[in-house]
């Protein structure tokens, strides 16, 4: 399947979510497939070529990386040196000062990424490698704001998040059939449910790994070898 099958499928999940609102506590909702448009449609057309036989699948964009260049578990220096990406980033129509989007001049460190990527990097090598049968992606598009808190999707109420999750479901189900994905890789639990229920009856075997977030004390012991262990133990290493 053609890379432009995915670009399509993520300018309909840009335009299914855009006009969605959050009420309070939720002061800022972004949404980096619009602002941050080019640099993603860069990812998908460099990347998304092909069948992929494993799809990692993240929660939603984090402040220091997708939020800020429009790449998933976007850590500046692995989207620009391993991957070689640079299409511009512009702003915001809401931006706020808690969180401003400097793009790819951003010198806050996604941990998450960091941690991903580099394992990534350290196993393939090139990125080339790594793409030629996997591929990584958001399941939702969105980043919700509290101020300077960052909110995730399982957090918001029930009606905020129905309609939010029927647009995600759809996408994510669109990407696994297009890429032909023989197993679909939540990171973190919640990844996980939402893609057993996006990939329902698709013919994908489904697992976890560990989240990389800087939050979890397991990953802060040792990331990289949990989430290899976990995936030699399915078999998709």
């Amino acid at each position: 399947m053609s890379a432009a099958a995915l670009i399509t499928a993520a300018r309909e999940l840009s335009a299914a979510v855009a006009p969605m609102r959050f009420a309070a506590p939720i002061t800022h909702t972004y949404n980096p497939l619009d602002y941050a448009w080019a640099p993603h449609a860069e990812y998908l057309q460099r990347f998304g070529e092909g069948r992929k036989r494993v799809i990692f699948v993240g929660m939603n964009p984090g402040p220091f990386g997708m939020v800020q260049i429009g790449v998933p578990f976007g850590e500046i220096a692995a989207a620009r040196d391993w991957m070689g990406l640079s299409a511009p980033v512009r702003k915001p129509a809401q931006e706020t000062p808690d969180r401003p989007i400097e793009g790819w001049n951003c010198a806050r460190s996604e941990v998450s990424g960091r941690r991903l990527w580099g394992l990534f990097a350290e196993r393939f090598g090139t990125a080339e490698t790594f793409f030629a049968e996997h591929f990584v992606a958001n399941y939702c598009p969105l980043a919700f704001f509290e101020g300077k808190r960052n909110v995730t999707p399982d957090k918001l109420p029930a009606a905020e998040q129905a309609p939010l999750l029927a647009a995600c479901d759809t996408h994510l189900r669109t990407l696994a059939e297009a890429t032909q994905a023989e197993w679909v890789i939540g990171i973190g639990a919640w990844s996980e449910l939402r893609a057993r229920v996006a990939c329902a009856g698709l013919p994908v075997k489904f697992g976890r790994v560990l989240h990389p977030s800087p939050a979890s004390p397991v990953a802060n012991r040792g990331w990289s070898e949990a989430a290899t262990k976990q995936l030699v133990a399915l078999g998709v290493w």
